[in-house]
């Protein structure tokens, strides 16, 4: 397999959202229209509905560079490397996050901390972009397509 950029931006595109690190603010910036903001919940879901993943530090890697994951802990976290916590509460994130597109429009942010895990050092933060957003348009490390 050749990891071009055409590649990077084919599997943004084909995750639907894109995500990243914010070590400053301590977040996950996460960018995504609503059907790109969708595939991450249904990531979310598709883990956390498998019972076979119900073990501490089972995990799935997301996204063309898999820095981020979505795992298992025996109570809901978020730092530098993964979203986590019991099946049961990773739905509930989900669903949480389902509930504010539906609610939300385009430029609006949310932090989910609050809901998921309060006492996290790290949160993650969701933007709801417009229809026709690129997720491979936020990765700064693939050379500018050329016209």
């Amino acid at each position: 397999m050749i990891f071009s950029d055409e590649w990077y931006r084919s599997e943004w595109r084909r995750l639907g959202f894109h995500y990243q690190l914010d070590e400053v603010s301590r977040r996950w910036n996460i960018n995504g229209s609503a059907k790109g903001l969708h595939s991450f919940v249904a990531a979310i879901r598709e883990y956390a509905a498998d019972s076979e993943n119900d073990w501490f530090s089972c995990h799935r890697n997301l996204g063309p560079h898999e820095y981020l994951e979505i795992g298992t802990w025996s109570s809901a976290i978020i730092d530098d490397h993964w979203i986590a916590g019991p099946l049961s509460e990773l739905l509930g994130l989900a669903t949480f996050i389902e509930k504010w597109i539906g609610a939300s429009k385009v430029g609006d942010c949310v932090s989910v901390r609050p809901f998921f895990s309060p006492d996290s050092r790290y949160d993650v933060w969701l933007r709801l972009a417009p229809d026709d957003f690129d997720p491979s348009s936020l990765d700064t490390s693939l050379a500018t397509p050329s016209s």
